[in-house]
């Protein structure tokens, strides 16, 4: 089962039954600070005692655990372990998980030069896509096999994130903000999937972050880093051990970069800590976080504009504005020596401003009536103030009308969660059991006004002061204030089991019970106000084998589900759509999303001269029922509601390769993710295709959009000397119908192939300079696309109309970026 190796005196023991990992780790006993070193699967190893049955086997079958006994004075072990559940104490022996191992460890997210992790995560995890739907390379979606984790509000989120076992969606819309969270202090980032006891949203699988702290981290670096679009970033971290029984760390990052488009600076600042005690078997911790980001140009842009300028901008103003702070306590102690408690309180407080101009449907009236007066876009509906009467018309004849919309979302998170951990044997055979319960509870208070403008020749929507009422019209779409408060309370409990039928056989089987309750309540009215409650339990079972020492089989079945969001619930009425992200109308049902998911695949390793060579590859399919979308009502841009489409499917495969040693590093793979729509659907769409409602018909088998089919990826790094590194990467990305083409019948957006190099030069052995150079080639391209209405403003750039029906998220342009890191 394992390689031992005597090092003075030490024992040092790496399971190796998966054939992924071979060759032991040992801690570096340099001075200066540095990340901990992983195996080929980029795990870190961890310290466990050895439990009775692996240290003595003529103990009895099952030990009896004394009150009060301590493991501390058994034999220490080292193995590798993969999260199987939101805690943040060890997980399952990596050889036992049914299902694909996908992780990142803090060299990997150094090595790209980012302070965002979504970049290591689309770097080095088969299947990870990004595209900057927001326009900004801090606000990225994050795609896995179909599914997102997005920061756009109004995005159905199928992934679920965790840090240090809290649970970081949002609370009124799901969404992922990547931009608030400290990627300095990251530890290593698992991506689980198969696995419902990560709760809601876990549809595609969860993304959990561990954190550093002074037991894992020691010693101080400081990085700083400038370059291409006034690039100018920096991160300081300082982790150390007191006495043996403290440890503290800090993490302090800064970035400012103006963008290379229009209006799209970015302005990011965190802050994350932590302060842990250890005795004997206890371990306590207490850390939190705070950031203050602010961006800019959040929206795609009509082809025919980036055909003149790579840099355009559509409709400005677009900020965001995000600020979070927060607060977690967790514990971890060994009660026995075979059982395991820990626990975690949490609380959270996010606030996010969007400001956003839009063309908008309120113009000069049109019925001889109404003169003097403004309606909305059949020119015979008045549109009212906030004082609840029709608006003058100030604006000269011809302008052109604009929109200035403005929402804001503060949110408060309580949480507790608690789970027990028991290693006891189980009819003579090792067995694992994990029982766990999670509590979270959300108050959001959600505003939303619209202010009527006029929109210059760069688009910029200037505002006049007059703010958009209650129109007393329905079927209109309401433009006005929205004033919302919503309650989130999602219970969970969870139990596990992994039980060794032999030493080579392992089976895995538990499930996960969700209750959540939403409740809306409107402060302005009673359309929003509702109260729904939905409950799932979640089965998985799944297994693995070990063929031979250095190849595992795994297969497994999982069902997880995700709730309507308080955003989704209240905008789901298709005869009275909503502004989606700034303006909610009325709260019918919707279903929960079910996801049935089985995969399956092979894994192994093997040593060559070159280092250890890691391999894998696997297959999976997931069903969902009752999928939820949001729906675009045409030719009202930004309009639309929430509905669920019936079934939809996400199949595919995944390989890699990867070699690893102290001189080279390399990793290539391959994705292949095919995700249809299983039954028919009419739906709303800007699409030239569109009949003379505005819809389109899509027939089952028809593909979902902004899913690319391909990705291929390809990575090095190699140690030409011991002080000189270079490297690079290589990623394509295959074609992708874009939004709104849900019956496939417009051009793909085309695929696209990116290198970038990076290298670094360790001057001392506490002083290192580095460079890189994103996207050599300087290739154009565009990562999101999506219809938009033609009419709604004309091409300045022209003099005419739109003719490209598209609207698409640019990529970066080559970009040159260099830097120092000291570490002490």
């Amino acid at each position: 089962m394992g390689k031992r190796l005597r090092f003075k005196r030490r024992v040092l023991m790496a399971s190796v039954s998966t054939g992924l990992l071979s060759g032991l780790v040992f801690a570096s006993h340099a001075g200066a600070a540095q990340d901990e070193e992983t195996n080929v699967q980029n795990l870190p190893a961890v310290e466990v005692a050895a439990s009775p049955s692996t240290v003595r086997r003529s103990a009895p079958s099952r030990p009896v655990a004394r009150a009060g006994a301590s493991s501390s004075n058994r034999p220490k072990t080292r193995m590798y372990v993969y999260p199987t559940s939101p805690g943040t104490g060890r997980g399952l022996d990596v050889d036992k998980v049914p299902s694909a191992v996908n992780a990142v460890d803090a060299n990997q997210i150094k090595r790209t030069g980012s302070l965002n992790v979504t970049d290591a995560l689309r770097d080095n995890i088969p299947g990870v896509s990004i595209s900057e739907v927001t326009g900004n390379p801090f606000q990225p979606n994050v795609e896995f096999r179909g599914f997102v984790a997005s920061p756009v509000v109004g995005t159905p989120q199928g992934l679920a994130v965790y840090q240090n076992g809290v649970r970081i969606n949002e609370a009124f819309s799901d969404a992922v903000n990547w931009d608030l969270i400290p990627t300095a202090a990251i530890r290593s980032v698992t991506l689980v999937t198969n696995n419902p006891a990560f709760g809601l949203n876990a549809l595609g699988g969860a993304i959990n972050l561990q954190m550093k702290d002074g037991f894992t981290y020691q010693g101080a670096e400081l990085d700083l880093m400038g370059g291409s679009f006034g690039r100018i970033q920096g991160s300081a971290q300082w982790g150390k051990t007191v006495d043996k029984n403290y440890g503290v760390y800090a993490a302090l990052e800064g970035l400012h970069d103006n963008g290379f488009r229009n209006f799209s600076q970015s302005d990011v600042r965190r802050f994350y800590g932590d302060v842990g005690y250890k005795a004997g078997d206890s371990e306590f911790h207490v850390n939190m976080g705070v950031a203050k980001n602010d961006f800019g140009a959040s929206a795609t842009v009509p082809a025919e504009l980036l055909d003149k300028y790579w840099g355009a901008t559509y409709t400005t103003p677009q900020t965001t504005s995000n600020r979070v702070g927060y607060l977690n306590l967790t514990a971890k102690a060994d009660a026995t020596p075979t059982w395991t408690l820990e626990g975690n309180a949490h609380v959270r407080r996010y606030e996010q401003k969007l400001v956003d101009g839009n063309p908008t449907d309120t113009q000069e009236c049109t019925d001889p009536g109404l003169a003097g007066l403004l309606c909305f876009g059949d020119g015979a509906t008045p549109a009212n103030g906030t004082n609840g009467l029709p608006l003058a018309n100030p604006f000269a004849a011809g302008t052109i009308l604009g929109e200035i919309d403005r929402s804001s979302i503060r949110s408060t998170t309580f949480g507790v969660s608690g789970q027990a951990t028991n290693t006891d044997q189980l009819l003579g055979h090792d067995n694992r059991f994990v029982l766990g319960a999670t509590y979270d509870a959300s108050v959001t208070r959600y505003n939303a006004t619209a202010e009527i403008g006029s929109i210059g020749e760069n688009y910029v929507v200037s505002g006049s002061g007059l703010f958009l009422g209650p129109t007393g019209t329905p079927d209109t779409g309401l433009a006005g204030p929205v004033s919302l408060r919503t309650v989130n309370q999602y219970n969970g409990l969870y139990a596990m089991d992994t039980f060794n039928v032999t030493d080579a056989f392992a089976i895995t089987g538990g499930g996960r019970f969700n209750v959540a309750r939403i409740s809306l309540e409107d402060q302005l009215g009673t359309a929003l106000n509702g109260d729904h409650t939905f409950t799932r339990f979640n089965p998985v079972i799944g297994g693995t084998y070990k063929i031979t020492p250095e190849l595992t089989a795994y297969a497994g079945y999982s069902e997880a589900n995700r709730v309507p969001t308080p955003l989704e619930l209240g905008c789901a009425d298709p005869n009275n759509p909503c502004l989606i992200a700034a303006f909610l109308v009325s709260d019918p049902p919707l279903k929960q999303v079910v996801s049935k998911t089985v995969e399956a695949g092979l894994r192994g390793s093997k040593e060559l001269n070159i280092g250890t060579l890691g391999w894998k590859i696997g297959g999976f399919r997931a069903t969902n029922y009752d999928d939820i979308l949001a729906v675009p009502v045409p030719g009202r841009t930004g309009f639309g509601y929430f509905s669920n489409v019936g079934r939809t499917r996400r199949q595919g495969l995944e390989a890699e390769i990867n070699i690893k040693s102290p001189t080279l590093q390399f990793q290539a793979s391959y994705a292949f993710v095919d995700a249809r729509f299983l039954d028919a659907l009419t739906l709303g769409s800007n699409s030239p295709f569109a009949d003379g409602d505005g819809n389109i018909q899509v027939s089952p088998g028809n593909q979902i959009p902004a899913i690319p089919r391909h990705r291929i990826k390809v990575g090095v790094d190699y140690a030409v000397t011991d002080l000189w590194k270079v490297g690079g990467n290589a990623i394509f990305v295959s074609s992708q119908y874009i939004v709104g083409d849900e019956s496939n019948q417009y051009a793909k957006l085309p695929s696209y192939t990116v290198f970038n190099l990076h290298t670094s030069y360790q001057v001392t052995k506490n002083f290192q300079l580095y460079g890189r150079v994103d996207n050599v080639f300087d290739k154009r391209y565009a990562t999101y696309g999506t219809f938009f209405d033609t009419g709604a403003l004309p091409n300045f750039t022209t003099g005419t109309g739109f003719n490209d029906p598209r609207s698409l998220s640019p990529a970066r342009p080559r970009a040159f970026y260099a830097g120092m890191r000291v570490t002490f």
